[in-house]
């Protein structure tokens, strides 16, 4: 476990918190399990599934996160437990049967979500106590969109996640020890499919000098404000998170929509390329969306994509 310590400040006075990280426990899977949504920014689908008689196995929690996209969650109990290949060992099941997976995604979020899941890049996140050197090792040989999650408990009411490794589109990368953890006190995205709309990548090619030369300077800006940025190219936007999303980029003709995961009450009144986004649908996650078509608007918009990673509110 990385040397993290959290301090309580009474009066001036700062009284150290003693952190536990035992094996994780039912209980702690129960209480992750019905915060998903706020923790991981994933929702909830089924808890201890069953995969059959045939493969044999049970998936601890199924998800769908904030971009449609399925997540198997494992837990590590113990420290000879191999969640890792256990984590695999599912997502090839998961591929094989999304069949079924859209019926349970059905049955536990509706059948407009369940005809929006994103099969391009499923996720496993293995959460544990601890990892060592050689489970982060065999996640950046394996490739594959496997995220490590270190937890760990400071007295009843404080809940520590530390990310260990990032995945950006397929590409695993482990994270420095001085990376940020998030520590919990114990909107899905809205979306209206067109067959017509341009993917990102379309939207790249068609760009000329200019408009790509600001959507690269968008995106450089949001990647350097920490090693635990993540970034991931969907469909129709790229979306860039933590432990979960803080930002995405919706590409248009003559414009970008940026979307972050801000209060826009905090910033009234909203400036003229501002709109609140939890009056419409739209693409990507978030609730402030900012129009920028220039750098003069992408300069005066980094103070709350700084705001808005950092997780704190406008003053």
């Amino acid at each position: 476990m990385s040397d993290i310590k959290l301090f309580r400040l009474v009066d001036g006075k700062a009284t150290e918190l003693q952190g536990r990280a035992s094996d994780l426990e039912k209980p702690l899977q129960t209480l992750i399990e019905a915060n998903l949504l706020p923790m991981l920014g994933i929702r909830f689908v089924a808890t201890e599934y069953v995969t059959g008689k045939t493969h044999g196995g049970r998936i601890d929690s199924l998800g769908l996160d904030e971009n449609n996209t399925p997540v198997i969650l494992e837990y590590k109990r113990s420290i000879g437990e191999n969640v890792i290949n256990q984590g695999l060992y599912y997502l090839d099941w998961l591929m094989d049967h999304q069949a079924e997976f859209k019926l349970q995604v059905m049955d536990s979020l509706g059948g407009d979500v369940a005809a929006q899941i994103d099969w391009s890049a499923p996720r496993v996140l293995c959460i544990a106590a601890d990892f060592t050197k050689f489970d982060a090792h065999a996640v950046q040989q394996i490739n594959q969109s496997v995220e490590l999650i270190r937890y760990r408990r400071f007295g009843d009411d404080l809940l520590l996640l530390e990310q260990v490794n990032t995945v950006e589109n397929g590409r695993v990368t482990t994270r420095p020890r001085s990376a940020v953890p998030e520590i919990f006190p114990i909107a899905t995205s809205r979306q209206a499919a067109s067959g017509g709309d341009r993917t990102y990548g379309e939207w790249m090619a068609l760009y000329g000098a200019e408009m790509a030369g600001l959507v690269r300077s968008l995106e450089d800006f949001i990647g350097s404000l920490g090693d635990d940025v993540q970034r991931k190219e969907l469909k129709l936007y790229m979306a860039f998170k933590r432990l979960k999303n803080f930002a995405t980029v919706v590409p248009q003709k003559a414009r970008i929509l940026l979307f972050l995961h801000l209060n826009p009450d905090l910033l009234s009144p909203l400036a003229t390329n501002m709109r609140d986004a939890r009056a419409f649908g739209h693409w990507g996650t978030g609730d402030l969306e900012i129009s920028i078509s220039n750098y003069e608007q992408l300069e005066r918009a980094k103070v709350l994509i700084s705001l808005a990673y950092e997780g704190r509110a406008p003053a």
